[in-house]
């Protein structure tokens, strides 16, 4: 099992990357060259910048029981489809009961905006939502030993 972070934009590149060390699970941070990431216990590989770059290379490298750190739907779905696993900031684990109302509610947004309506943004991130998160990465990370 590996780890796969994409990182642009992703506000637990730290608390995943901690996990994946204490669990002894590499942990891969893919991000343009935009950013840099130098984190203890984690590889970086850095893709020129370009629509959707990070995801196809992080969705070349996954593989089957691999974890997927994303906030991009669209990236989980092509991971489900994959045999991986995936999860976003907050901890909502992606599945293949909620990855279709997900993009469809990702489509709706996205028609919204284009027609020039706006689209309420995040709230400011809270300790909460990180302990959430770490609870189910453990879960994921947890599942995988239990079942092999």
């Amino acid at each position: 099992m590996k780890i796969f972070i994409d990182a642009d934009g992703c506000p637990v590149v730290d608390i995943t990357a901690a996990t994946a060390q204490k669990h002894n699970i590499e942990c891969i941070i893919i991000c343009d060259t935009a950013h840099v990431f130098n984190k203890k216990g984690a590889k970086t590989i850095t893709v020129e910048k370009g629509a959707d770059s990070v995801d196809f290379k992080l969705v070349n490298l996954i593989g089957k029981d691999d974890i997927a750190v994303t906030q991009d739907y669209g990236l989980a779905a092509m991971c489900l489809a994959r045999g991986a696993r995936a999860i976003n900031q907050n901890g909502l684990i992606y599945n293949n009961k909620n990855i279709d109302e997900l993009l469809f509610s990702r489509y709706v947004s996205k028609k919204i905006r284009m027609a020039g309506g706006r689209i309420k943004g995040p709230s400011k991130r809270t300790e909460e939502q990180n302990e959430q998160f770490i609870k189910q990465l453990e879960k994921l990370i947890n599942y995988d030993s239990e079942n092999n």
